[in-house]
């Protein structure tokens, strides 16, 4: 296995996004990311759609196919079942992924197959210049809202979850090394994982995540999870989140008769996806890290299995065994 560097993953072609975008910090925590996860690059794909995020592909030196609007992981679905030793990447967008691409983006979720997909949501078309998305806020003025937009938006996370995704994360656009880290474990997880990135478009929609991403309130509007540790956030760790009832709430540690042995623990393991479909719903503090990571059965696994069954009690054992089979005829 070859030490790869991140310069091993960086392509010859100019990056073209906008300066100060995010997509920017993507990129390279995946380009730094890569040579953690014990892959060859040879066996790496990256399959995008259309949007911003879709030019993805031309900035990575690996395989990848910048492919139709919407139909990306669709597509890297086939790439996986065609070659499961594949490491198979999906970057798209909040557009990309939940308006045009909506229906392969639940189903791939629904089958489970093995790959992973990086959504870049900013709320926002950027690469059309700026029409309402699939996120975008109910009220918000764009280029095709002009008086403000009347849709509710999706929430990536309880989409996915209703889909039954066994692997959701969320994490801030700004913060690379957290990035990278979450990167990994999506590359680690056996199924199909999804990394929803917060990710600010500066031209567009300038400024969308900055009530829970900027430095000088992030700690008290965000709280990072971790499997098997505790729900705290704030400056000094001294809040933390408890459940009463059917609804989460947040205390203060030394408040109220509060210790930290109220706090919930993190279990993103857990089969029963009702906590972290409610942790995805929290608003204040946003949940971010990974939500949910629950293994179960692939598609390609349950495909392997069905076809071993039939093939151990089928009488043929090549395809010439069935034409020749029963009443046949030869034409002369």
């Amino acid at each position: 296995m070859p030490a790869y560097t991140f310069k091993d993953f960086t392509s010859d072609q100019e990056v073209r996004w906008c300066p100060g975008c995010d997509d920017y910090v993507i990129l390279r925590s995946m380009q730094k990311a890569l040579p953690d996860m014990g892959v060859r690059k040879e066996d790496v794909v990256f399959i995008s759609g259309i949007g911003c995020s879709s030019r993805f592909p031309y900035y990575m030196d690996t395989y990848g196919m910048h492919s139709i609007h919407g139909r990306a992981p669709g597509i890297a679905t086939g790439v996986k079942l065609a070659n499961p030793n594949l490491s198979v990447w999906v970057m798209t967008g909040d557009g990309d992924s939940m308006a045009i691409g909506g229906n392969h983006f639940i189903h791939a979720l629904r089958r489970n197959v093995d790959l992973n997909i990086v959504m870049f949501n900013n709320e926002i078309y950027g690469l059309t210049k700026g029409q309402f998305s699939p996120t975008s806020l109910l009220g918000q003025k764009t280029k095709s809202s002009p008086y403000g937009n009347t849709q509710p938006p999706f929430s990536p996370g309880e989409l996915a979850l209703g889909a039954n995704a066994r692997f959701f994360a969320r994490i801030a656009g700004n913060n690379p090394k957290v990035i990278s880290q979450i990167l990994i474990e999506a590359h680690q997880f056996k199924g199909t994982s999804l990394i929803e990135v917060l990710q600010n478009c500066v031209i567009f929609n300038d400024g969308c995540f900055d009530s829970v991403t900027n430095k000088d309130v992030k700690e008290d509007k965000q709280i990072f999870l971790e499997h098997g540790k505790p729900m705290l956030f704030g400056k000094d760790k001294e809040k933390g989140i408890v459940l009463k009832g059917l609804k989460l709430e947040v205390v203060t540690i030394g408040e109220n008769g509060v210790t930290l042995a109220d706090i919930l623990v993190h279990d993103a393991k857990e089969k029963d996806p009702t906590l972290h479909q409610m942790l995805v719903r929290l608003e204040h503090p946003m949940v971010t890290g990974v939500i949910r990571s629950y293994e179960d059965f692939t598609l390609e696994e349950r495909e392997d299995a069905l076809t071993a069954e039939v093939k151990a009690r089928s009488p043929f054992t090549k395809t010439d065994d069935l034409f020749f089979s029963g009443e046949t005829y030869q034409v002369k």
